[in-house]
């Protein structure tokens, strides 16, 4: 339409997408499956999320069979609500994910009190504390723990901070959330059993004082404007999209405010630069110091970590003849694969992108598509020096704008036109070697 030319058709409508939920069948947790009479699949519990699931997957071929298992994202053991992944007894191939391949998480005690100790001192200095939280998951741990925490202890300076805790709003922003946490009371029988007996005794870990939901986007912009202190949990978790950007916005400024992460951030996300400690951030292209308190309870996580992975493998009474681990981070996957030879002493392959193997003694691999994992992130590499050299001459523009150079002394003027020569040649040497 841009071109002036007629607009595409859309590659599908919302109808479309409602139609293909007559193809969806639903599967119980421990029932084997026939997909026709060589393959049966059977899903296992894999305590990350709602329904996640592990797979068992057994083919017959050539008089022969052979079984795999793909543990998509395992959980935390410690996951308040989910019942722990299900331990399989036996399998010749695994593929297992491995995103703390190289971390131990915050054990579920810790967690709690340093969750409180955080918040707790936010609201008495009259802060917010803002929590980017994954729709699915995490947004309701949260809300476990915070009615949960009553029950961890009666300490006087305990006492006090929950009391805190207990008189400020929590806000759920987020519609998928909202959606989400009724999905989750409505399949309790999924919760783990100390969950289920607190349903039963009449406390629902996901009710509480308090708490409040906000639907629609002016509900949510409201929040910006009450002149209170609260807890805010909204969607996305890394903060790359959703309406956490403009909580973001109003609160990254406030030294009184607290950023509370309680989930994986991906590198090159909004998340992960706020962790790593960036000074200033741009937020629908307005630059936003960052004075709020940032802090990351990694204990939160809904991944296992290097220790339950491993425990993962352990439990298998007949080992895999061969691990894949997929789902990762380099650095955490090559760490992780150290310390499976190390332990176990089964061989481990960690793939790139667009390969096969044909699982056989032989393990044979095929390059079936044409690997493009390093070129995207050389691009992206690219785009981010190219950001930060267009922030810089942002910078510079405004310098001069402003007159500054009117009173500056030759020495400035000097050093300003030596950056600007250097950033020349930046963009001249990233033209040439692309």
């Amino acid at each position: 339409m841009r071109e002036g030319k007629d607009p595409l058709p859309p590659l599908y409508t919302a109808q479309d997408a409602l139609d293909t939920m007559e193809i969806f069948q639903a599967v119980n947790y421990d029932e084997i499956v026939e997909i026709d009479p060589n393959i049966h699949v059977r899903f296992n519990d894999a305590g990350h999320m709602l329904g996640s699931a592990i797979i068992e997957v057994w083919v017959d071929e050539d008089g022969k069979r052979t079984k795999a298992v793909f543990t998509g994202d395992l959980g935390n053991n410690d996951i308040p609500l989910l019942s722990s992944p299900t331990m399989i007894e036996s399998t010749d191939y695994l593929v297992m994910e491995s995103t703390y391949g190289s971390r131990l998480h915050m054990r579920n005690d810790d967690k709690a009190n340093l969750f409180l100790n955080i918040v707790s001192e936010t609201l008495d200095k009259g802060g917010t504390v803002v929590i980017p939280s994954f729709a699915v998951g995490r947004t309701q741990e949260i809300l476990y723990e915070l009615n949960g925490l009553k029950e961890k202890q009666d300490d006087e300076k305990f006492m006090k901070e929950y009391k805190t805790l207990m008189q400020a709003p929590v806000y759920v922003d987020s519609p998928l959330a909202i959606s989400a946490t009724e999905i989750f009371r409505e399949n309790a029988n999924l919760f783990d059993e100390e969950t289920q007996k607190l349903i039963q005794g009449g406390d629902n870990p996901l009710e509480f004082p308090g708490l409040q939901f906000t639907r629609t986007a002016d509900e949510s912009k409201a929040l910006n404007e009450k002149n209170e202190s609260a807890i805010i949990i909204s969607a996305s978790g890394m903060c790359e999209v959703g309406r956490i950007k403009h909580h973001l916005k109003h609160h990254l400024w406030d030294p009184n405010s607290t950023i509370l992460f309680v989930g994986y951030q991906a590198q090159g996300t909004l998340g992960r630069k706020l962790v790593e400690g960036e000074k200033k951030v741009k937020i629908f292209g307005e630059e936003i110091a960052v004075n709020a308190r940032i802090e990351y309870i990694e204990g939160y996580s809904g991944h296992a970590d290097q220790e339950w992975l491993l425990n993962f493998i352990y439990s298998f009474i007949t080992k895999p003849k061969h691990i894949f681990l997929v789902h990762g981070e380099a650095e955490g996957q090559e760490i992780l694969k150290e310390k499976i030879l190390e332990t176990v002493e089964i061989p481990v392959t960690i793939p790139d992108y667009g390969q096969t193997y044909t699982l056989d003694e032989n393990l044979t691999m095929e390059q079936t598509v044409k690997p493009i994992v390093n070129s995207i992130i050389e691009r992206r590499d690219i785009l981010e020096k190219m950001r930060i050299l267009k922030e810089e001459l942002q910078d510079m523009e405004a310098f001069v704008k402003e007159e500054y150079l009117e009173e500056a002394n030759d020495t400035s003027i000097h050093l300003l036109k030596l950056r600007l020569n250097e950033i020349e040649d930046q963009i001249v040497k990233i033209v040439e070697k692309n």
